[in-house]
């Protein structure tokens, strides 16, 4: 049972069990998918990052970022929409455009119709890099992701979704309160 399996790899579950402020912790059961998704989610991307810097000297974050450009109307974000796009912080994010643009494969440009916007354009160079790129990435995600799930896919897709629907929504002002009156963190 996966309850007895997580006590005997996770020592520490205990504490998760019976945390000190009386409120339930997580069982043996959550504790292991919760810290399976953590170990998964971090190798997968791990594997698929050093894929492509041995093979294409790009960054997974690099590839994602070229990939969010090629996919945009004239191959152009602004700066804030592609922030919002990829799994880089803001700062992270002109750091690596400006690597991008200093490498050829993306260009700052300031925004016609707002001087303050900032837009990253991907190159002819960026999308024959993206285009070398994608077979060595896609061929890790199949073999590192869909196959190992296979048939679950779309049990897993959907639990997914959920998961990304409850991170993305922000507790209202009354949870909040009633948040911080308990003592805890949302």
């Amino acid at each position: 049972m996966a309850t007895g399996r997580c006590r005997e790899e996770y020592p520490a579950a205990k504490y998760h069990a019976s945390v000190t402020d009386g409120r339930p912790g997580l069982d043996g059961e959550e504790l292991l998918a919760w810290r399976t998704f953590l170990q998964a989610g971090a190798g997968l991307l791990d594997r698929l990052d050093e894929d492509l810097r041995l093979h294409c000297g790009l960054s997974l974050a690099d590839y994602e970022i070229l990939a969010h450009l090629s996919e945009a109307p004239d191959r152009t974000l602004r700066m804030t929409t592609l922030a919002s796009q990829v799994l880089v912080s803001r700062s992270g994010l002109t750091h690596r455009v400006d690597r991008l643009a200093a490498g050829g494969l993306v260009e700052r440009r300031s925004c016609p119709s707002d001087r303050r916007g900032v837009l990253a354009v991907l190159t002819p160079a960026g999308e024959a890099a993206l285009g070398a790129a994608a077979p060595v990435h896609l061929a890790g995600v199949r073999r590192r992701f869909l196959e190992p799930v296979g048939s679950g896919r779309a049990a897993l897709t959907g639990a997914l979704d959920a998961v990304v629907r409850a991170a993305v929504t922000r507790p209202t002002p009354q949870e909040r309160a009633g948040l911080a009156a308990s003592g805890s963190t949302p």
